[in-house]
């Protein structure tokens, strides 16, 4: 029988793809459920598998671009899996290509002289005669090249240009990449986008995860980290400042009274940002969970476009690649995006003195023609207060609550 293994639809609106990678040969024998492709569409990477045991036959080149419902590769369930016969074959192929590989690299009895008279290794001689041998001109050939190099070492000393190897790889862009490139040009082109900029003493998170990051640990199986603190941040400013949580559609404003916070992960392709669905509902204990579940997810090639839709505001986090400060793009069709730094210790005045606090940038980018000045600015100050003071705005005001709220 024979199965045609067609390309899925990733999601609405997407009609074409692009094949990311090829897990398998052209005529290998494949398994049921064996992972054999990945496709690219404008949102998301998918893996596609064999739907049956069989001969498998590939119809598009890696690279290439197909419609979705087009023919990705052909299965022949009628082809048995390869006998012990083709083992013993593989390995006599093998020792035949041992046997080349010795041959390769013996220089002839001419170029033997030169090599012993010049001190040339082997190792950098490509050998262009029968079965890879070295010939004399190949020996030449390097003599030159050897000369040329060390001549070359007293202008390389000075400075002096010296024009070796100036080569260029081209790489054409994933449908993703190339997907994103377009919406971050969009939004600059078509939202008027401002970033507003504070500061936030991070001690008393410190001092809590300090104390608490362990049992929590224990308790929970993940870890106690800052995005927990900033996603409830970030809610508690929502409600405060409605405009930061809606959207233009054409001629209206949409405000969401619910939550739905994405989070910008690194992934193997790239940046995605998965979305953690009514955020409003969650502990520090759940928002964690769902951190850990969708950055796996991404980190294994495993999210789905489903998984990364629909958010309403975004948390990027630079910090983890040591970015200082920045200014976050929109994620559209949000219209406001929070950017959070490295942590680094700096001198601030508390109470008339100096200390050394941990202090972290935060930066507010938003679209102004929804959200004005004084609603970014206070959803800013909103964030910074419930960073600076979190038992107050984010654990019921008492050090008595601070168990119960994490779970422990």
């Amino acid at each position: 029988m024979i199965i045609k293994v067609k390309v899925p639809s990733p999601g609405e609106s997407i009609t074409e793809v692009e094949i990311a990678s090829w897990f398998v040969k052209d005529g290998d024998y494949v398994f049921k459920n064996q992972v054999i492709a990945e496709i690219d569409s404008d949102k998301a990477t998918l893996e596609i598998s064999a739907e049956e045991n069989g001969a498998i036959s590939l119809m598009v080149e890696k690279g290439k671009r197909i419609q979705v419902g087009d023919v990705l590769c052909i299965i022949d369930t009628s082809k048995k899996k390869p006998n012990e016969n083709y083992k013993n074959l593989d390995f006599h192929e093998e020792k035949i290509q041992k046997k080349q590989d010795i041959i390769k690299k013996i220089p002839s009895p001419a170029s033997k002289k030169i090599l012993s008279e010049k001190n040339i290794s082997t190792e950098f001689i490509h050998g262009t005669g029968k079965q890879g041998r070295i010939t004399k001109k190949d020996c030449i050939l390097a003599e030159s090249s050897t000369t040329t190099d060390s001549s070359l070492s007293p202008l390389i000393e000075k400075g002096f240009p010296t024009y070796r190897s100036r080569e260029k790889k081209i790489t054409p862009l994933s449908s993703l990449r190339r997907k994103l490139s377009e919406r971050l040009v969009s939004v600059k082109n078509q939202t008027a986008m401002l970033t507003t900029f504070n500061e936030v003493d991070m001690q008393e998170i410190f001092i809590i995860r300090k104390k608490y990051k362990n049992i929590f640990k224990e308790k929970h199986g993940v870890n106690l980290g800052f995005m927990s603190f900033f996603t409830l941040s970030c809610v508690r400013a929502l409600k405060l400042y409605p405009d930061v949580n809606a959207m233009i559609s054409g001629s209206e404003k949409i405000n969401f009274e619910y939550y739905d916070i994405s989070i910008a992960i690194s992934g193997p392709k790239g940046l995605m940002v998965p979305v953690i669905r009514n955020a409003e509902d969650l502990s520090f204990r759940g928002i964690e969970k769902e951190i850990h579940r969708l950055s796996t997810s991404v980190r294994n090639g495993k999210i789905t476009i489903n998984e990364m839709t629909g958010g309403t505001f975004t948390i990027t986090n630079g910090g983890v690649f040591g970015s200082m400060l920045s200014t976050p793009i929109i994620n559209p069709p949000q219209s406001a995006i929070l950017g959070i730094h490295k942590v680094v210790e700096r001198p601030v005045v508390i109470n008339g003195s100096i200390e050394i606090r941990p202090v972290m940038y935060l930066a507010l980018s938003y679209d102004h023609r929804i959200i004005d000045g004084r609603e970014s600015v206070g959803f800013l100050v909103s964030v910074k207060e419930a960073i600076e003071n979190p038992i107050k705005f984010l654990m019921e005001g008492s050090e008595n609550n601070i168990e119960r709220v994490l779970e422990l």
